[in-house]
């Protein structure tokens, strides 16, 4: 993995592949290559190590050309290398591939077919190209023939883009579990693993399922299944606006993101309220969970954190159990289910693949699912029986901040209108409520030179901190030192308060930093006491207070909100607390080591 963008047509196609790959930049990556064919039929490849900049300053621009595959890599199979950086061809030349995903049989590929080629690079990709090339070479099959054959014994998770030197006036495409897309322009075509990466160039797409393979040309579309029956599937205009790609006067996404959010929950407000202003969801997906006696919510990262924040309001709200699930662990230890389950996924980018897995084994069981994710007509969206969009608009850094808020608030949006369909008394005018949590939010992001003073005083030296809370607050804490540990790689733990004493007290040393929200009035004298534990034993302590539970000497003081959603005000603090520890320590606030957005290998 980790980006795929191929041009077939008319133009500058360096251009394209390039500017392409640079708009797929904040999914992380470790390497980027393109390659592109001139009207002499010669292709060029071009490869580099780190940042599309670098590559940039490889390609050659002037080169006259109609088709071409960029690709940026986020290692799986060898390290970050030249060698090992897509695209990959095949011993012969003939072919050249790009490819997100995981092949699992690789090995077994390189024994049964390549026992006399030899691979420059350690990537599965580079075995599955020369596959390709060997089924075409022994068996004396065309491009699509071989493609074709190769994926009938590939195991795992792909999406391809391939060119035939011999006839390079078709770009091929073929995909099982990672996410790709046709794009549609005059005179050109296009695929890509991310709408961003055509945005600027096309708003058409048509989907491309698992199991199918694409020949694109400048003019004409053909999908056809592995046995060759042509598949028919319309286009759907992508709502990506290339405006809401750029930083504008910002340093980096992160911050810019992080200053949307009181307008994202002005927007997600907006878009479920009924004409009578009362917050509405799809008659179906209520009629689903109405006959639900349990939920099983399943996430992986930010998603699983805001999850928790969902069962409290499914059961709060909606008086129904529910449990939280990490997506890779449900995947290979399923729990017992019961009764009459009801599975709710939570993917920023609805591309997830350990969360699809699970999808996968949810339908095969024949529960019904709603996915809530940020992208329309993403993988978990279109194969769920319902979707709840987040209305976040493009989240580009690879650290969640807007997209974790929306999850939030759409939860809080599902389980309050679930709640009054099954006859429970509103406590609230959520509508209201979340209003004045953006204002409460606008409020926070307006002291960001005091939190950038806490993060001088509490993170500059330290190599590790606690964020600490009870209830819904440790469920803010755990998303808190994710965000910390992720992009300033501050070793931290988001912990219940009052589990410390039972054994992580240990870790306290003088200066370890502890910061503690306390937000909730049932729980705040408790947590102001586990404070008071660890700062005798030497800890830097940090209290972040709702406005009502506040005492003197607390470092950050919140707006007071409906303690309910007190979780959505109280995460901003620590999104910039961590955004100022990453810049002071000189890191690269979106696009941190190791790290992709969009994880699309298990």
């Amino acid at each position: 993995m980790c980006g795929i963008v191929g041009y077939i047509g008319q133009g500058a196609v360096q251009n394209a592949l390039v500017n392409g790959l640079e708009k797929l930049e904040y999914r992380g990556y470790d390497s980027a290559g393109i390659y592109v064919v001139d009207p002499a039929g010669n292709g060029h490849l071009f490869k580099e190590k780190g940042r599309i900049a670098a590559l940039s300053e490889q390609v050659d621009f002037e080169i006259e050309a109609s088709v071409g595959i960029g690709h940026t890599r986020w290692a799986t199979h060898g390290v970050p290398s030249v060698d090992n950086a897509h695209p990959h061809q095949s011993a012969n030349n003939r072919f050249t591939l790009v490819h997100n995903g995981v092949i699992e049989n690789f090995r077994e590929l390189k024994e049964n077919y390549l026992s006399d080629v030899h691979l420059y690079g350690e990537t599965d990709t580079e075995i599955v190209v020369n596959v390709i090339a060997a089924m075409a070479e022994k068996e004396g099959l065309g491009a699509k023939e071989a493609l074709q054959k190769t994926l009938q014994v590939v195991k795992g998770s792909y999406a391809f883009a391939m060119i035939d030197a011999e006839d390079p006036s078709v770009l091929y495409a073929a995909k099982n579990k990672s996410p790709l897309l046709i794009g549609l322009g005059d005179d050109f075509n296009m695929v890509v693993s991310d709408a961003m990466a055509g945005v600027q160039l096309t708003n058409e797409y048509i989907e491309i399922h698992d199991g199918e393979i694409v020949m694109l040309t400048k003019n004409e579309v053909l999908i056809e299944t592995l046995t060759g029956e042509v598949i028919e599937r319309a286009s759907y205009r992508a709502t990506v606006d290339a405006s809401d790609l750029e930083k504008g006067t910002y340093p980096y996404y992160m911050l810019k993101e992080i200053d949307e959010q009181p307008a994202v929950l002005r927007h997600i407000i907006q878009e479920y309220q009924g004409e009578d202003n009362q917050l509405e969801v799809d008659e179906a997906l209520l009629a689903a969970m109405m006959e639900a006696d349990r939920i099983h919510i399943v996430a992986c990262g930010t998603s699983y954190h805001a999850g928790w924040i969902g069962k409290h309001y499914l059961e709060t709200l909606a008086k129904i159990p529910t449990e939280v699930h990490i997506a890779s662990e449900f995947s290979y230890n399923q729990p017992l289910l019961t009764g009459k389950p009801f599975f709710i996924f939570i993917s920023q980018s609805g591309e997830t693949a350990d969360s699809r897995q699970v999808l996968v084994k949810v339908k095969e069981l024949g529960y019904p699912a709603l996915t809530i994710t940020n992208v329309q007509g993403s993988t978990l969206s279109r194969e769920a029986d319902h979707t709840l969009l987040l209305y976040a608009g493009p989240e580009i850094a690879v650290a969640s901040s807007k997209a974790y808020t929306a999850q939030m608030t759409v939860m809080a949006i599902l389980a309050d209108v679930l709640g009054r369909q099954k006859g429970h008394d509103s406590q609230w005018d959520l509508a209201h409520e979340l209003g004045l949590v953006a204002r409460a939010m606008d409020t926070v992001i307006d002291e960001k030179a005091q939190l950038e003073e806490l993060a001088q005083a509490y993170f500059t030296d330290t190599r590790n901190a606690f964020y600490i809370g009870r209830g819904l607050d440790y469920y803010v804490a755990m998303e808190a030192a994710l965000k910390l540990k992720e992009i300033s790689y501050i070793q931290t733990e988001g912990f219940a308060a009052g589990e410390l004493k039972h054994g992580t007290i240990a870790l306290i040393e003088e200066g370890t930093p502890v910061l503690a929200l306390v937000t909730q009035a049932s729980n705040a004298s408790h947590t102001r006491g586990n404070v008071e534990e660890v700062r005798s034993r030497g800890a830097n302590t940090c209290v972040i207070a709702m406005e009502g539970l506040e005492q003197e000497g607390d470092q950050f003081i919140l707006p007071h909100v409906h303690e309910e959603l007190a979780p959505l005000v109280a995460v901003v603090p620590t999104q910039l607390l961590a955004y100022y520890a990453t810049l002071q320590r000189g890191y690269d606030v979106d696009k941190p080591r190791n790290l992709a957005k969009s994880v699309t290998v298990e």
